[in-house]
């Protein structure tokens, strides 16, 4: 007999942990599993609501004295690249791009391996094994795309040379950027930018409104630079808002300000309107 998962998810909420963006604060996530025929309808519904996925995971920042972590989208339409945006672009315009099916590569994970090595070696990720970094790539329910960028090799033996990738969602009304790691050698090449300022072509050649960042947080400089990328726009306070000077923004509330994490699920939306249970 076929079975189907219930409409409405359940919520959990993760053990208070270190936070890996702001130094003494503790951070706390809001997770529901992202499985069963409402997965790509659910993900597209909570991707508007802050929500990032994770392999089958959505979720988002709950913490109970803070909320510095906003979901950031670039509204693609009104995107204009800054001189430097565009000097990124002329450098990296020789790359070739390849879009695949998720699948993980012995060559994907050795640039991945060099990218924590050199960029987060002290990260949530640097023990990430061969097989770990498999499922994050291919563990997905929803419509996913690996996108390639190469430079093809002074050694034609070795064909083409692999320089950044990113594991990419489509949702109903834009591209979500999952993870993306370049070659830490190309420093200079400002690889990181070239790749979002990809995405947002490939967006606007879809007709697809946005391009999902992930989280910008105020005060990390390992996010200062999604800021550089604008009209950018932020969920706070239940709606996207534009983010007009971000050194102006203010990401400390009250800390009684903050929702219950009951009054949090209640006020989320689901596909076809569905009621929320909370575990």
């Amino acid at each position: 007999m076929r079975h189907t998962l219930p409409l409405a998810p359940q919520f959990y909420v993760t053990a208070p942990q270190p936070c890996p963006y702001l130094a003494g604060r503790m951070e706390r996530k809001l997770f529901t599993a992202l499985q069963g025929e409402q997965a790509h309808e659910l993900n597209d519904t909570l991707s508007k609501q802050g929500f990032r996925r994770s392999q089958n995971v959505l979720y988002r920042p709950s913490c109970a004295e803070c909320s510095a972590c906003l979901s950031a989208r670039i509204r693609v339409a009104d995107f204009a690249p800054s001189k430097s945006q565009r000097r990124a672009d002329r450098r990296n315009a020789h790359l070739m791009r390849r879009t695949r099916a998720p699948w993980a590569t012995e060559e994907q994970y050795e640039l991945f391996r060099s990218y924590l090595d050199d960029r987060h070696a002290d990260g949530g990720m640097a023990d990430m094994d061969v097989f770990e970094f498999a499922a994050m790539i291919e563990e997905t329910p929803i419509r996913s795309r690996v996108i390639e960028y190469s430079t093809r090799s002074e050694d034609h033996e070795r064909g083409r040379e692999l320089t950044a990738v990113c594991l990419t969602d489509v949702l109903d009304d834009g591209l979500s950027m999952v993870y993306s790691f370049f070659d830490p050698a190309r420093r200079a090449d400002s690889l990181g930018t070239y790749v979002i300022l990809d995405h947002i072509r490939l967006a606007a050649e879809a007709g697809l409104p946005y391009v999902y960042l992930g989280y910008w947080v105020p005060g990390s400089p390992k996010m200062a630079y999604k800021a550089r990328f604008s009209p950018l726009e932020i969920y706070s306070g239940g709606q996207w808002v534009e983010l007009s000077d971000p050194d102006a923004f203010r990401a400390d509330p009250h800390p009684l300000s903050n929702d219950p994490i009951a009054e949090q699920v209640a006020q989320i939306t689901l596909p076809g309107a569905a009621a929320v249970r909370r575990g």
